[in-house]
């Protein structure tokens, strides 16, 4: 079974950035639709945004203009680029596809 592995994850300033990575364990993210969830203390995890094995991507409006999510199939490593971070992205992060979580990776915003 495939694994997914988020990492990139930590501490930053208001208005800062980060790229959280998601790599796999094999080449799945050619030929399948990967999600980006986030989960923030005390609030149920919701969709950050997608992106589709063609690689269109959809964003929720709250990241959108800010995030980026991005793939390169032969690292199979689905990136999550996040500009402009303000506290209300503090949360854990998980990427998801074919049914198979990472174990997510924390985003603190804070000054």
């Amino acid at each position: 079974q495939v694994q997914l592995v988020e990492s990139g994850g930590g501490l930053v300033q208001p208005g800062g950035s980060l790229r959280l990575s998601c790599a796999a364990s094999g080449s799945i993210f050619s030929t399948n639709l990967v999600n980006w969830y986030r989960q923030a203390p005390g609030k149920e995890r919701e969709l950050v945004g997608s992106i589709f094995s063609t690689g269109y991507t959809y964003y929720t409006d709250s990241v959108k203009g800010r995030f980026t999510i991005s793939k390169n199939n032969a690292k199979n490593t689905v990136y999550l680029q996040m500009n402009n971070l303000t506290p209300e992205d503090t949360a854990v992060y998980y990427c998801s596809a074919r049914g198979t979580w990472g174990q997510g990776t924390l985003v603190t915003v804070s000054s």
